[in-house]
């Protein structure tokens, strides 16, 4: 009975988003974490369009992600860039590892960049560093998986009939064409605003807050 009921529940969201199983067959989902992980960051509200108390902020759950690409996907790669030198980090890569399993994270070094301060900058939330001049900047923490996932895309292109990538990059629009001449379906999952270029080479579009409620958990603010 309880497998039924879950069938039921993934039958019902999968409905929610307009996934037909007969018009998308076999999803294989690539989710670029950095991009997912950015998504609520701003959000004042909950997914019941509560707000959030002062010391309150929305997260993404890394066992909730897990479950919620489960329903609407056959299989699902998450790329993440770690810092070598944080334990934090490293602690981060196992935890994740452990959830989707080790096959199916990738990940590389995370580059850190320097921004020098420009005057008006808000740099409020930031840590301020100097040079052995004394200019004053900040750092940049910044690890792209474009090429990444245009090869794993290409490369598994026999595993799936619909490709489902977790990002509102524009960089994706070639190879979203590139897929879909090859009769491979898109689906993108974003959060925030994508260019109309990269709307137009998909089959569906989800809006990360239509799905806060099943990838989302509330946390206490970091102070």
């Amino acid at each position: 009975m309880d497998m039924k009921i879950e069938e039921f529940k993934k039958e019902v969201i999968r409905e929610e988003l307009d996934i037909n199983a007969k018009e998308y067959g076999k999803i294989f989902s690539f989710v670029d974490f950095a991009n997912v992980n950015k998504w609520f960051q701003h959000d004042n509200q909950d997914w019941n369009n509560k707000l959030l108390q002062d010391d309150q902020c929305l997260v993404v759950d890394l066992n909730k992600l897990k479950n919620f690409s489960d329903i609407i996907s056959g299989k699902t790669r998450l790329y993440y860039g770690e810092d070598p030198k944080n334990e934090k980090s490293l602690g981060f890569t196992y935890v994740i590892r452990k959830i989707f399993g080790k096959r199916n994270i990738i990940t590389k070094d995370l580059q850190k960049i320097k921004h020098y301060i420009e005057t008006g900058e808000d740099l409020s939330s930031k840590i301020i560093m100097a040079d052995k001049e004394g200019r004053k900047y900040i750092e940049i923490r910044k690890c792209n998986f474009d090429v990444e996932i245009f090869v794993d895309a290409i490369k598994m292109m026999n595993y799936y009939d619909t490709f489902c990538i977790f990002s509102g990059d524009a960089d994706f629009v070639y190879l979203n064409n590139f897929l879909k001449k090859k009769g491979k379906r898109v689906i993108i999952v974003k959060g925030g605003y994508i260019t109309n270029k990269l709307r137009k080479t998909a089959d569906l579009v989800i809006n990360a807050q239509k799905i806060k409620k099943h990838i989302a958990k509330i946390e206490k603010t970091k102070t």
